[in-house]
C-alpha cells in the first residue's frame, strides 16, 4: 500500500510538473517565442555561476516556511490559508524589533531576540484563527483567509505612520544596521543562516509529527476528530496549538526575508508566498521533508525564469504564468491522487466481500 502511494505521488507530481511546462510552452508560442529555446535558457541560466545558484536557495527559504505553515495544520485536518498575513505580521517585528534594538545591542543578541518575537508574534496571530475555531466552531479556512487582509492593513498602516523612513517619502522603512543582518553562508552570494533555519525547520517538523506524543495526537485529530475526542485527546486545544506553531513557521519565514535579504521592510513585498507555499505543500504531499525539494524547485523556477525573461525577451507576466500553471497542476495532482487511493480501497474491499 504504501509502494503504491509513493509510486502515484512521484508519477502525478512529476506530470503535473511536465504538463505545467508544456502549458507555459504554448503560451510562449502564441506570443511568437520558442519555448525550447526559452526553457533551455532557464536550466542553463540558474547554474551559470555560484551567484545564481545560491539564489535558488535565497528564494526557496521563505518558501519552506509558507509551505510548513500549511502542512502543519493540515495534518489535523485544518486548512491556514493566511500564511501571507501571518509572514507579514512576522516581517513587521523583525523590522520594527531590528531598528529599535540595532543601536542598543549586540548585533547577534537583537537577531535572537528579534527571532524569538516574530516566533511569538505570528504564533499568537495564528492562534487566534485556532481559537475562533474551537471556540465557536467557525470556519479556520475563511478567518485564515480574511486575517491576511487584517495583517496587511496593519503593514501599510504602520509604515505609513510609525515605521516610515526617516524622509517621510516612501512607505518603507529605513535599511537594517548590517549588524543585525543573518550572516552569509557563502561570501560573494545572498545565500544567509536563514536556509539552514529553514532546512532544520522542516525536520524539526518532521520530528514532531511523527516521532513524538503531540505528533500523534494532531494527526489523530486529522483522521478523525471525534474518534480523538473520545480516546481523551482534546482536540480543541490542539486546533489553538496547530495554528500556533503554523503561524510561528510563517512569521520566521518574515524574519529571514527582512533581516537576511530585504535589510528592510517595504509596503507589498513577496505579495505571493502564502499561495505558493500551498502549492509546495501539496506537491510534497504535505511531508516536511519534501517540502525542502519542492521548496528548491519553486525557487529555481523563480530564477531561472527571471532570467529567461531578461535575455529572451519574454515578459514578466509570463514568467508568473508559468508558476502559476505549475501550481494548479499541482494542486489537481492531489486530487487525483485522492481518486486513485479510493479505488484501490474500494478494489480492496470488493475482493474483501467476494471472498
Amino acid at each position: 500500500m504504501m509502494q503504491a502511494k509513493l509510486r502515484d505521488l512521484l508519477i502525478t507530481n512529476i506530470l503535473a510538473i511536465v504538463l505545467g511546462l508544456v502549458a507555459s510552452g504554448l503560451m510562449l508560442l502564441f506570443l511568437g517565442k520558442n519555448p525550447v529555446n526559452a526553457y533551455s535558457v532557464l536550466i542553463t541560466s540558474v547554474v551559470r555561476d555560484g551567484y545564481t545558484f545560491a539564489d535558488i536557495f535565497v528564494k526557496a527559504t521563505p518558501l519552506m516556511f509558507t509551505a510548513l505553515a500549511f502542512a502543519f495544520t493540515y495534518k489535523a485536518n485544518l486548512y491556514n490559508i493566511g500564511a501571507q498575513g501571518q509572514f507579514y505580521i512576522g516581517a513587521v517585528i523583525a523590522a520594527a524589533g531590528s531598528l529599535f534594538l540595532q543601536n542598543i545591542l549586540p548585533g547577534w543578541l537583537v537577531l535572537i531576540i528579534t527571532l524569538v518575537l516574530t516566533i511569538v508574534g505570528g504564533g499568537l496571530w495564528g492562534a487566534f484563527i485556532g481559537f475562533v475555531k474551537a471556540r465557536y466552531n467557525s470556519n479556520e479556512f475563511l478567518v485564515s483567509m480574511m486575517s491576511t487582509y487584517v495583517a496587511l492593513a496593519i503593514m501599510n498602516y504602520l509604515l505609513r505612520t510609525f515605521l516610515i523612513e526617516g524622509k517621510a517619502e516612501y512607505p518603507q522603512t529605513d535599511a537594517l544596521a548590517a549588524a543585525v543582518w543573518l550572516p552569509r553562508l557563502i561570501p560573494g552570494t545572498r545565500l544567509h543562516i536563514g536556509f539552514v533555519l529553514a532546512v532544520l525547520a522542516c525536520v524539526g517538523v518532521w520530528v514532531l509529527l511523527y516521532k513524538t506524543t503531540l505528533g500523534y495526537r494532531i494527526r489523530a485529530v486529522g483522521y478523525n476528530a471525534g474518534a480523538a475526542e473520545m480516546s481523551g485527546i482534546n482536540a480543541k486545544k490542539l486546533y489553538i496549538l496547530a495554528f500556533f506553531i503554523s503561524g510561528a513557521l510563517a512569521g520566521v519565514a518574515g524574519f529571514t526575508e527582512v533581516n537576511g535579504v530585504q535589510h528592510m521592510l517595504v509596503q507589498g513585498f513577496n505579495p505571493d508566498l502564502g499561495a505558493a507555499g500551498i502549492g509546495i505543500a501539496i506537491l510534497a504531499n504535505g511531508n516536511p521533508i519534501g517540502i525542502i525539494f519542492a521548496a528548491t524547485l519553486f525557487g529555481a523556477l523563480k530564477v531561472g525564469g527571471t532570467i529567461m525573461g531578461q535575455m529572451s525577451g519574454i515578459p514578466s507576466s509570463i514568467i508568473e504564468l508559468m508558476q502559476g500553471f505549475v501550481m494548479v497542476f499541482v494542486i489537481l495532482s492531489y486530487f487525483v491522487r485522492t481518486w486513485l487511493e479510493n479505488n484501490r480501497e474500494k478494489r480492496k474491499l470488493q475482493k474483501a466481500v467476494a471472498k
